[in-house]
């Protein structure tokens, strides 16, 4: 399974990753530092003791994701490759998986008479071909890493162990929700990336199960 490994220690916010991201969608290129319907990735600045800190966000390409459990028509899916991949030709327009996504991603088109839901499909496209993310492609530092899931950890735990007192003593995405595809190493709390630290381990689709399992069928 293919994924990315985000190095916050190596971004410079050049903004290389936000213009291949908007040319390989043909998306606008405007100045965001929010996700939208047509922004898939942000570089974000933070201010610290230290200094300025830049850092990106997108979709994290859970393992087992929790939008695309609660989609009733299964425009959300997981592939085997690793991205979370969108289908607006069946899409209803419910929203649930805005509510269900545990890192309040997916943005939806509210001003369109046909409106869609807008993230990052992980460069599908460029995966299935043997390629890397287009991000991932760009990046000058080496602060996006694309490739295999299992790879990435060693290289994250290695980075680690070479330097403890450069990271934090962990690796974002590794556990969470049941793991996701996108991890963060970094020297700063990723709470201060507007990344949740109080999620559970287990995937959230688990959770949705149990709970919907307890509701009497109806009757018809």
């Amino acid at each position: 399974m293919r994924a990315l490994l985000i190095d916050i220690t190596r971004c410079v916010g050049c903004g290389a990753c936000v213009a291949a991201c908007c040319e390989q969608n043909h998306l606008p290129v405007e100045e965001a530092t929010e996700l939208g319907p047509y922004r898939y990735t942000v570089v974000r600045k933070l201010r610290t003791r230290r200094g300025e800190v830049y850092y990106r966000r997108l979709c994290m390409q859970c393992l087992d994701p929790a939008c695309a459990s609660v989609c009733p028509v299964g425009a959300l899916r997981k592939t085997a490759q690793g991205p979370v991949v969108y289908n607006p030709s069946i899409c209803m327009g419910c929203r649930y998986c805005l509510q269900a996504c545990p890192f309040e991603v997916p943005r939806y088109e509210w001003n369109s008479l046909a409106p869609k839901l807008g993230k990052c499909s992980f460069c599908a496209e460029r995966l299935a071909s043997g390629g890397v993310t287009a991000c991932a492609e760009v990046c000058p530092t080496g602060a996006t890493l694309c490739g295999e899931r299992d790879q990435l950890l060693k290289e994250a735990r290695a980075r680690l162990a070479a330097e403890p007192g450069k990271y934090l003593p962990r690796i974002y995405g590794e556990r969470e929700v049941g793991g996701t595809s996108v991890l963060y190493i970094s020297h700063v709390p990723f709470s201060a990336l507007g990344l949740p630290e109080n999620l559970p381990l287990d995937p959230l689709p688990g959770y949705t199960h149990r709970a919907l399992s307890q509701i009497p069928p109806m009757a018809g």
